[in-house]
């Protein structure tokens, strides 16, 4: 795995962009990564390599250490050749109001007149719950209440290695209105599997309007995969629980729309 940070300049235009570190414009990036050998200077000169076919040239070694006896975490910092086009960077903005708790307990009492149920948890093999506490736990997130301090919300926080039958079965128990799941384990796309395998069991076992909102969260997902993965709602790092609670608003109070735009996949 790779990271590659970096400063940027805008041309004149100001769409195409080149990153820059030392002086503007010099394209200069730094790249994390680590490689399956143990330290030495042919394991430096590995990284230098790979960093060269990568685009980077000069490259240069900045930090080698030690991962235990077999692997080697390296810093490269060089100069790249790439333009930015931002006026064809796709991403997902924000599309609804970002409500306060007070707005959002409002708006479900006077819209739905009864308690809106969001059903979540980590399914799979997946054991971090961080994530989907910091959502829907009332101590929250980033200095946001989790949706458990919503008056109008009944929260079902199921925990850790749920399997996808029982998650369904717990939403038609609850008459879910929303389900939330969070993944992180990511090794061999794990994440994608187990969330179209849970989006196909919600379309096998409830009818296409009746289906509950399906959201589901993590650090690796990206946002433009929604029908993709067959899911409504993908929301990735940094996203609080006051985004959460409005997005339901939004999709379950305010306009309710028939969610029939899911493709199988």
């Amino acid at each position: 795995m790779s990271d590659v940070v970096s400063t940027s300049s805008t041309t004149r235009d100001g769409h195409i962009l080149r990153p820059y570190g030392d002086t503007t414009g010099d394209g200069m990036v730094q790249l994390s990564f680590t490689l399956p050998m143990p330290h030495s200077k042919v394991a430096e000169g590995a990284a230098a390599q790979l960093a060269n076919k990568m685009g980077m040239d000069p490259a240069l070694v900045v930090h080698a250490k030690p991962m235990g006896p077999d692997f080697t975490f390296f810093v490269v910092y060089g100069r790249v050749n790439h333009l930015v086009d931002t006026s064809k960077v796709q991403v997902v903005e924000r599309d609804y109001p970002l409500l306060s708790p007070k707005e959002v307990n409002l708006a479900i009492r006077k819209g739905l007149r009864r308690r809106l149920v969001v059903v979540g948890g980590c399914i799979g093999t997946d054991a971090h719950t961080v994530g989907i506490d910091a959502i829907l736990n009332i101590k929250g997130f980033a200095g946001e209440k989790g949706l458990e301090y919503y008056r109008e919300l009944k929260v079902v926080n199921l925990g850790a290695q749920v399997s996808v039958p029982h998650l369904v079965e717990r939403a038609r128990a609850e008459k879910a209105d929303a389900i939330l799941v969070s993944q992180v384990v990511t090794q061999r796309d794990a994440h994608i599997l187990n969330t179209k395998e849970m989006s196909a069991a919600f379309r096998e076992s409830y009818p296409r309007d009746k289906q509950p909102l399906l959201i589901v969260g993590g650090p690796r997902f990206d946002e433009t995969m929604a029908a993709e993965l067959g899911v409504d709602r993908v929301f990735a790092r940094g996203t609080t629980p006051g985004e959460v609670a409005s997005y339901l608003v939004d999709q379950l109070v305010t306009h309710r729309p028939p969610r029939t735009e899911r493709r199988a996949s």
